[in-house]
C-alpha cells in the first residue's frame, strides 16, 4: 500500500491510498470519525444564568464548542469510564468555568480553563447574550470520549473518501465537443485543434455521469480505477487531520491484533 499527500493543512488533508480495498478504507474512516479519542464538555454545574437561554441550550453549546485535543494536551488523562475517581479529577476531566455580567456577548475566549493547553479552539463563537446587570456563573467539566457515544466527541467535521476516477474515449467514435460545456465541475476542456477533450483535472471528477448522459455517440466513458482512492480529512480544529488519521490507524491495529489473539 502506498499514500500520497496531494494537500494538508492545519485542518485538512487529501491523500491517495494505493493498492488498497473497500473494506480497509471504509474501517479507517469511521475509526476516524466514531472511535478517536477527543475532549469536550460533558458536565455544565450552573450557578447563576440570568440570560434569555434555558441551562440546557447553554450546556448543548458549550458541549459543541471545540477545545484542543492534540495528543499533547491530553497526554495522561484517561477516559472517564476507566478512571477510578467517583465523578471527576484532573486525571479524566478539566474545569473550565465562565463568570460573565452583561451588557454583551458572552463568547468562547471568556471561557477560563484549569489547564492552559485545553482551551476552545476558536475564540469568537457566541455562547449567549447578556443585558444590563444579568450575569452568569458556571463550571464546564470536559471530559475525554467518542464519537460513537456523542457527536461533541468526533474530531472530524468531514471524513470520506472517494474511487479514484477513470476516463476514457471511444477513439472510433465521432468526438463530442459539446460535453466539455456539460460537466459542472469543469473536468474537460474541447481541443479543436488536436481534435478531441483534454482532461484538466481528473481527481476533481464527481463520476457523476452526466457528460455520459449528455453523450450519444458513445465517445466517453466514466468510471474508476481498482483499489485507488482519494481520501480526505477535515477537522473542527481540535487535532491535526494527520494525529486524527494516525489514531485511527493505532485504533485498527489494536482490534486487528486481539482478532488474531482470539483467534489462536
Amino acid at each position: 500500500m502506498e499514500i500520497e499527500v496531494k494537500s494538508k493543512d492545519e485542518n485538512e488533508i487529501v491523500f491517495i491510498v494505493h493498492n488498497a480495498e473497500v473494506p480497509f478504507i471504509n474501517a479507517i474512516r469511521r475509526i476516524a470519525m466514531m472511535e478517536v479519542p477527543k475532549i469536550a464538555v460533558e458536565d455544565v454545574n450552573v450557578i447563576i444564568n440570568d440570560s434569555a437561554m434555558f441551562n440546557e441550550v447553554l450546556a448543548h453549546r458549550l458541549g459543541l464548542t471545540p477545545l484542543i485535543s492534540n495528543a499533547k494536551a491530553i497526554e495522561g488523562m484517561v477516559m472517564a469510564e476507566e478512571c477510578d475517581c467517583e465523578e471527576y479529577c484532573p486525571k479524566c476531566s478539566v474545569s473550565l468555568t465562565l463568570k460573565k455580567t452583561g451588557p454583551g456577548i458572552v463568547y468562547s475566549k471568556d471561557l477560563a480553563s484549569t489547564d492552559s493547553t485545553i482551551i476552545p479552539v476558536y475564540d469568537t463563537i457566541p455562547l449567549l447574550k447578556l443585558k444590563e446587570d444579568e450575569n452568569v456563573d458556571l463550571e464546564a467539566v470536559a471530559k475525554i470520549g467518542i464519537g460513537e457515544n456523542h457527536a461533541k466527541w468526533m474530531p472530524t467535521t468531514v471524513c470520506a473518501y472517494k474511487q479514484y476516477p477513470k476516463i476514457t474515449f471511444n477513439e472510433d467514435a465521432e468526438v463530442n465537443y459539446d460535453l466539455a460545456d456539460v460537466c459542472p465541475r469543469n473536468i474537460l476542456k474541447s481541443d479543436r485543434r488536436s481534435k478531441k477533450l483534454k482532461i484538466l483535472d481528473i481527481e476533481n471528477c464527481s463520476m457523476c455521469k452526466t457528460c455520459m448522459r449528455a453523450d450519444e455517440n458513445d465517445y466517453i466513458d466514466i468510471g474508476y480505477e481498482k483499489n485507488i482512492f482519494i481520501f480526505t480529512i477535515e477537522t473542527d480544529g481540535s487535532m491535526p487531520p494527520e494525529e486524527v488519521l494516525l489514531k485511527a490507524c493505532d485504533v485498527l491495529s489494536d482490534k486487528a491484533d486481539k482478532i488474531i489473539e482470539f483467534s489462536k
